[in-house]
């Protein structure tokens, strides 16, 4: 691959990167997220995310430079994980390396992902790591595929 994917703690100077990368038209289109105001943005990341001892999140790193974060929380009684990547570093196999390592991390299992469905990338990238079908979510006007993760989760790896 020639470059170092890795993960570390998220830091208050990384939220402004992670916003510009949530404006993204073609990254919101795909996921079909609508991207949140700045305040809107800071408060829902320094109190739901940072500020919930129950979320895990880190910062994706590439060559040692912020390039996305991961995100695992939970919705009821389901640990669902998330992540963002700046559209820089799509293709690459950068996504599949960071959610690599941070399965390591986030043992808990079953673990499910709500991708859109037209986000094909993110669908195949999730069960390349072993995450599988288990039925479809409804999102506002939008499909989800709801994915489980049982087991280690290590894909083909």
């Amino acid at each position: 691959m020639g470059m170092s994917v890795a993960l570390r703690a998220v830091v208050e100077s990384d939220l402004e990167l992670f916003f510009e990368q949530e404006q993204d038209e073609e990254a919101a289109r795909r996921s079909r997220f609508t991207p949140r105001g700045r305040e809107a943005f800071m408060t829902h990341w320094t109190t739901r995310v940072l500020g919930d001892p129950t979320v895990l999140v880190r910062a994706v790193t590439v060559d040692g430079e912020p390039a996305g974060n991961v995100v695992a929380w939970w919705a009821g009684d389901q640990r669902f994980i998330g992540y963002w990547l700046g559209r820089s570093h799509w293709g690459r196999g950068i996504g599949t390396e960071a959610l690599t390592l941070f399965l390591r991390e986030e043992r808990t299992r079953p673990l499910y992902a709500d991708p859109f469905v037209g986000n094909t990338g993110s669908v195949r990238l999730l069960e390349k790591l072993g995450f599988q079908r288990s039925g479809t979510l409804r999102h506002g006007e939008d499909d989800h595929l709801l994915l489980v993760l049982n087991g280690d989760g290590d894909g083909d790896r």
